[in-house]
């Protein structure tokens, strides 16, 4: 399958195929003429669900909504091995994070086994499938190849000898692996996913819904066209590796006896650099401790980016403008962070902090004076009004912003220059104190008077303007700076452990906010002048201990 590589982000979509072949088949004389659009989006509930599956939720939802149809959520719960309530519960709480509903039309795949059951019975009796010996290792053995069809030799096995061994199968009376249900379609077909699949095999492991009940479980390729059958699907959307899957689909909704015929259509799946979006490779930074949990803000899955500030509104305009297609590519995360900044820079309320603080003492402002200015809270919004920040002898600057010998062309703090501190006075620096080690401890300043509230009446012009707290009235907080998981753009290539970013996250602690921050609701977002985008942490964040995590800089990387 060829793969398409978009290095500068992503192109706005200009059509959507899948609405194009909706709207034939919903047309006068379509194969769904005088039918409500019915999707579904059926994930598998053995993990979280990461940025990838955001795109087929909004593709699956959003179709159904754009058409004013149906979405079901379905888990695809046919493999007991690793499924677990836990993540059930994960899967509705970001769908819903998302801003989508599937209102009553909430299924498990688990749902179906008696019927599935029941359909694969009727196979059986109708000639076809049958039970077959074949160990995993014998099966792709006499798999055969384009030139040589495949081999079993049960193929020709008795109707009721297989029906009375399906049973036994049910009944437990064989190990995992013994025996399996193969449709009889074609041995030599050249798509090999046609050459007799297996539609049930035994597995002992209980499941997380039926216990015991069951020790025989449907495979996908034959469950999924059964249960969009059952529930009326017209549309079933999937992602691209299915496509050569979509052939048995269809000979399961020929073949069975079902009451309804849905289509199968594929999309390509959603890749980005900079991450990895295997389950088994997420789950292995998980249980490994490279990460701190599933939500943990490196992560590319949805909670993780909802604890690290991402908003719903950010993803489903980067899953609109990615668009949808049929040629596999791989966007830029740079993209993703874009999306986030648009949304943030509209929304986000504007704040003061300083992460790495340092005390500015202003040697002439009056003693015990304590004055407000008024700052807004975002300048795309100016119903959003205005905040007071009072404003005393003593405040707290960046370290940063101060330097006693000055680069070539440093235009903030050092000996003899002037700085505005944002929407109050100019000071010009007058020195500095160091402790014993040589560190800078306290830069003092002068300020003028006539400059209050950014007046320059003289016309001078201030070349840098810095913000700053009140030493009075700020409070502590600790900042997280998430950075990316990897150093390199594709870790899926290699050892993906070896390319972990050692800087995805640094943790300072004694910064300096506003002290209403010490209010914020949890996953809050704010704009810290000059640092980025943050917002207060989902889990840890509480009033006398605020934890803020760094969602995205301001620096734009993506290149339209």
């Amino acid at each position: 399958m060829s793969e398409e590589i978009v290095t500068n982000g992503a192109e706005e979509s200009s059509g959507n195929f899948i609405h194009t072949l909706i709207e034939k088949d919903i047309a006068p004389g379509g194969r769904f003429e005088g039918k409500r659009v019915h999707t579904r989006f059926p994930p598998e509930p053995n993990g979280y669900l990461h940025i990838g599956h955001a795109k087929a939720i909004c593709i699956d939802f959003g179709t159904a909504e754009k058409y004013g149809g149906l979405c079901n959520l379905r888990m695809d719960d046919t493999n007991p091995t690793k499924e677990d309530e836990e993540y059930v519960e994960a899967i509705k709480e970001d769908i819903k994070w998302l801003g989508f509903d599937w209102e009553d039309r909430f299924y498990y795949a688990s749902d179906y086994f008696p019927k599935m059951y029941e359909l694969a019975v009727d196979l059986i009796k109708r000639g076809l499938a049958y039970v077959c010996e074949l160990t995993p290792e014998q099966m792709r053995e006499y798999r055969g190849d384009l030139t040589h069809p495949a081999i079993s030799p049960y193929r020709d096995r008795p109707i009721e000898e297989s029906l009375d061994l399906f049973r036994r199968m049910r009944d437990g009376e064989f190990e995992d692996g013994k025996m399996t249900l193969r449709a009889k379609i074609d041995l030599a077909s050249g798509n090999f996913n046609l050459r007799d699949p297996v539609i049930y095999r035994i597995n002992h492991q209980p499941h997380h819904r039926t216990g015991t009940t069951w020790c025989i479980y449907p495979m996908y390729d034959f469950a999924h066209p059964i249960e969009d059958a059952l529930e009326g699907v017209t549309h079933s959307l999937c992602s691209l590796e299915f496509e050569d899957h979509r052939p048995l689909y269809d000979w399961v909704i020929e073949h069975v006896n079902l009451p309804s015929k849905p289509r199968q259509i594929e999309f390509a799946r959603l890749n980005i650099n900079n991450t990895v979006m295997s389950k088994r490779k997420l789950r292995r930074l998980v249980e490994e401790g490279y990460v701190s949990g599933w939500d943990d803000p490196r992560m590319p899955t949805l909670c993780g980016l909802r604890r690290r500030g991402y908003t719903p509104a950010s993803i489903r305009n980067f899953c609109e403008r990615i668009g949808v297609a049929k040629v596999n590519s791989t966007v830029d995360y740079a993209f993703l962070e874009h999306c986030l900044r648009e949304d943030l820079n509209e929304n986000a309320r504007r704040a003061m902090a300083v992460l790495d603080p340092i005390r500015l003492v202003i040697t002439n402002y009056p003693q015990g004076k304590t004055e407000t200015f008024e700052l807004e809270n975002n300048p795309q919004k100016p119903e959003a009004g205005t905040r007071s920040v009072t404003f005393s002898r003593e405040l707290w600057i960046e370290r940063e912003d101060f330097m006693e010998v000055p680069e070539k062309k440093y235009f903030r703090l050092f000996p003899g220059n002037e700085v505005r501190l944002k929407a109050a006075y100019v000071v010009k620096c007058t020195g500095c104190e160091k402790d014993a080690d040589g560190n800078v401890t306290t830069v003092y300043a002068e300020y003028d008077p006539a400059t209050s509230g950014g007046n320059t009446p003289d016309g001078r012009k201030v070349k840098s303007t810095i913000h700053w707290l009140d030493v009075k009235t700020a409070i502590d907080a600790e900042v997280r700076l998430y950075d990316r998981l990897f150093t390199v753009p594709n870790p899926e290539d290699g050892d993906y452990i070896n390319e972990l970013n050692p800087n995805s996250l640094i943790v300072r602690k004694g910064c300096k906010v506003e002290p209403w921050l010490a209010d914020a609701k949890k996953n809050e977002s704010f704009q810290f002048l000059r640092h980025g985008y943050f917002c207060a942490d989902n889990r840890d964040f509480t009033h006398d201990h605020p934890v803020f995590n760094r969602s995205v800089s301001l620096k734009d990387s993506y290149k339209k």
